[in-house]
């Protein structure tokens, strides 16, 4: 027993690096006489052996982002897989395991450190662009153009241009850090956010053109009621009418909307015998003596606001001795209707024409008020 000799992997503080193919040698020649379950130990002395082998090339990567003491450990499970994998037919251990080693460190940079998802294909591609960079920027003094790591990679510049962009993916900045200087916005708060009523704009555009088929009092009500935000009682004293009124055509506009919005073509407008279809502008124009009077009448929209405003300057022209406008049958006016009142009354006081709005009814009134043409107390 004490003549038999066996050849033992060298302890690790008795050799230096140098040694490691023989150190892989003698680990091959000891585990071939040696049960599986002896083979163990043989295993662990290489292992420990070329642990400071590993810690070079771990150290080679350091600086990039990743801990040390990572990079270490993956370089460790690099060795042991280069030592189950050792065969000493197929050459030198120690360039075996520096290429496992480094592959393994490389694949944990590829896999592991990524801030966002990069398919595996862009992030070869983008290893191979840093080392071009690194050496064309060597070779030409400058930094090379997209066409010139392309030429010398041997792909196409999209793809080149996509490595580029890719690249921003390993650490991407956190929605958390500062914009800069003394503000306290961060980068999150520059994102857009989804337009939750983009949903809703075709029903808007919708709504809009069914709501100038409205009568001009029911545009008006709903227009108090839901952007005015006035109560009902408010909107019956606006108009001279009762609160209940208010309700009905409130519902009947409402209904009238909700079965337009549904169907191909909207329905005809529907509001009892006296009010199916808003009145039309009556516009007519009177000599009294030296006087003027032009009676409107109805709902003077876009379409009666052009003929009133030519009523009101033809009468203005004539140089009366007064300009009467006489609204007792007027219902309502639009935007135009008030700008063809304006219009007249701007040029009579050019012309220095007495001009006099009279009878007009409570809603209409204010309606003038607001606009700055007080009509005259009758």
């Amino acid at each position: 027993m004490f003549g038999q000799t066996t050849t033992s992997t060298p302890p690790p503080t008795e050799r230096g690096l140098e040694d490691l193919d023989a150190a892989a040698l003698a680990y091959a020649a000891r585990i071939a006489g040696l049960p599986p379950e002896r083979r163990q130990e043989a295993r662990d002395d290489l292992v420990r052996f070329a642990l400071p082998f590993a810690g070079r090339l771990a150290r080679r990567y350091r600086g990039r982002g990743e801990p040390l003491e990572d990079l270490e450990q993956v370089a460790r499970l690099g060795l042991v897989n280069a030592v189950d994998r050792y065969d000493p037919e197929r050459g030198s251990f120690t360039a075996y395991a520096a290429i496992t080693i480094v592959g393994e460190i490389k694949r944990h940079f590829r896999d592991r450190t990524w801030g966002v998802h990069v398919p595996r294909r862009l992030r070869d591609l983008i290893l191979e662009v840093g080392q071009a960079t690194a050496a064309l920027t060597s070779e030409l003094s400058r930094a090379p153009s997209v066409a010139e790591l392309a030429e010398r990679l041997e792909t196409p510049e999209e793809e080149i241009l996509a490595a580029l962009e890719s690249a921003a993916g390993y650490s991407p900045a956190s929605l958390n850090a500062p914009v800069g200087g003394e503000s306290s916005a961060e980068f999150g708060d520059l994102v857009g956010e989804s337009d939750n009523a983009l949903e809703s704009v075709d029903d808007r555009v919708t709504v809009s053109g069914l709501l100038h088929r409205l009568p001009w009092r029911e545009r008006r009500i709903l227009a108090m009621r839901f952007y005015g935000n006035q109560t009902q009682a408010e909107i019956a004293a606006r108009f001279g009418i009762s609160q209940m009124h208010v309700s009905r055509l409130l519902s009947r506009a409402l209904t009238w909307l909700r079965q337009a919005m549904l169907a191909d073509a909207p329905p005809p407008w529907q509001n009892g015998a006296a009010e199916s279809e808003p009145a039309k502008a009556r516009i007519s124009v009177r000599h009294n003596g030296d006087r003027v009077v032009v009676e409107v009448g109805g709902e003077v929209d876009r379409d009666g606001a052009n003929q009133l405003r030519r009523a009101m300057l033809e009468a203005v022209t004539g140089q009366p001795s007064e300009v009467v406008v006489d609204l007792v049958g007027a219902g309502g006016f639009d935007a135009g209707g008030i700008a063809a009142l304006m219009a007249g009354r701007d040029a009579a006081a050019r012309t220095g024409v007495p001009l006099r709005l009279t009878r007009v009814q409570p809603a209409v009134r204010r309606s003038l008020t607001a606009a700055g043409l007080a009509p005259a107390r009758d």
